[in-house]
């Protein structure tokens, strides 16, 4: 007797579950159709959202690629490429090297000034092997003397 009155109250809560169930999804399905056009009243329609500036305050704004002539980064470390230690050509020196990308060219730039272009380098080598950048300057010299060059 006792699992009969279970079975019915279980019966009875599981048809309570169901029909919940089904107003659920006729809500859910009455909400997806689209109103009818008629039925939109003119003062229902929203007005435009207004126009935000989004974009980060000018001081924390980083220029882009277009706008920046080149990039430089220190290297203190010897450079080697096809098993060969890069060295000046003019005065020999395999170390503390500046690398500057500018123009789809790699160019490395000794602690005596001298500058010679590495065409076994390319942009893409740059943009693996360099940081973020944490300047930037209006000038060539100003960037060397920002490198300590």
């Amino acid at each position: 007797m006792f699992h009969r009155i279970r079975r019915r109250r279980a019966e009875a809560e599981m048809a309570e579950i169901l029909r919940k169930h089904a107003e659920f999804e006729a809500r859910i399905i009455a909400n997806q159709r689209p109103p009818h056009p008629a039925a939109i009243a003119p003062e229902s329609v929203a007005e435009p959202a207004p126009v935000v500036d989004d974009f980060l305050p000018a001081d924390l704004r980083v220029p882009s690629h277009d706008q920046v002539e080149g990039r430089m980064m220190p290297w203190p470390w010897p450079i080697v490429l096809d098993n060969e230690v890069v060295a000046c050509a003019e005065c020999a020196t395999y170390r503390d090297w500046l690398i500057i990308s500018t123009r789809g060219q790699v160019w490395l730039r000794c602690r005596a000034g001298h500058q010679q272009l590495e065409p076994r380098l390319d942009t893409a080598w740059f943009n693996r092997h360099s940081g973020p950048s944490d300047a930037t300057h209006a000038t060539f010299e100003d960037c060397l003397r920002h490198l300590g060059h």
